[in-house]
């Protein structure tokens, strides 16, 4: 694990609690570029719904990692990590400081943690793969958490992938899924330093279902649309995605736009709580209050990293 000549920051913490607003800021304090650690922004087109900031709202920062993968694609931490490792030693390298924002939770710790990915076994995940078209995915993650309940938390319990995947690591290596990742107690990688966003659900949770209601209100159907025509299927890693799912539902006409709007709310609350939990347990963040005025937020986080 390599020394870079510019340690790393990295902003972490629930969706809706203004990361991506406090890693421009500190890009712009300290003379950074920010590396996207959102698994759904790396899709292209998946814009509104993944809380994307435009171009004209990057303040003139690089940012690196979004857009690079077509919806058709699978999503593969592994593939993100090898990608994300080079773009912050490249940064790092031409002393400019790199600011890794986002929430998804394998993705961060890919990318802080020198995370060396289990083994894979073709005829081993076939049987998982098997038994998910006989039962369902619901039954199969309920099996997983029986079998191991800290992996069941923080997969989605919709996602069929992650399950499979994991139950197939549980197999080959005889220990539960969280036993591959490393430990949330080791130095980071590159000496990075972890500022977390501190919620409420009080706080949070009125600016979840406005920022979703704005989705909606801005296109996000529309987005979908056009995504579809371009290989969007709910049987993807892309529709699955929170927002995209429920309109590809009312699209398909299993529920109404007010139920899908309605579900996208709580689903992301739901998520958040997943965030959270994951999160929490790692002691190496410095959390700092997103309940604060921009100013605020950016010198609470600055003296966060004195």
């Amino acid at each position: 694990m390599p020394d870079l000549p510019v340690a790393p920051i990295a902003v972490v913490g629930p969706t809706a609690s203004g990361k991506s607003d406090l890693g421009i800021a500190l890009a712009h304090t300290l003379g950074g570029e920010v590396v996207n650690v959102d698994s759904m922004q790396l899709y292209r087109g998946m814009d509104i719904g993944t809380a994307k900031l435009p171009p004209d709202d990057r303040g003139g920062i690089p940012h690196h990692l979004l857009d690079i993968w077509d919806v058709t694609r699978t999503a593969s931490v592994a593939e993100y990590q090898a990608l994300a490792v080079e773009a912050v030693e490249a940064i790092a390298a031409r002393g400019t400081v790199p600011i890794l924002v986002g929430g998804s939770m394998m993705y961060v710790q890919s990318l802080i943690d020198d995370w060396q990915f289990p083994p894979t076994d073709p005829s081993v995940r076939e049987k998982y793969e098997q038994r998910l078209n006989r039962i369902g995915v619901a039954a199969l993650h309920a099996e997983l958490a029986e079998l191991d309940p800290a992996a069941a938390a923080v997969i989605e319990d919709n996602d069929p992938r992650r399950t499979v995947r994991a139950l197939e690591v549980i197999e080959l290596t005889g220990q539960p899924f969280q036993a591959s990742q490393p430990p949330k107690h080791a130095p980071p990688r590159w000496g990075t330093r972890i500022v977390g966003l501190r919620t409420t659900a009080e706080w949070l949770n009125p600016r979840i279902e406005l920022r979703t209601r704005q989705m909606f209100e801005n296109g996000l159907v529309d987005e979908v649309k056009g995504l579809i025509g371009v290989g969007l299927v709910a049987d993807s890693t892309a529709g699955r995605a929170i927002g995209y799912a429920q309109v590809l539902d009312y699209l398909d006409g299993d529920c109404t736009l007010d139920d899908a709007i309605e579900s996208t709310i709580t689903g992301t609350r739901r998520y958040v709580r997943r965030q959270r939990s994951w999160f929490n347990r790692d002691k190496r963040i410095t959390w700092i209050d997103a309940d604060q005025t921009a100013e605020e937020l950016l010198r609470a986080a600055l003296d966060s990293l004195a």
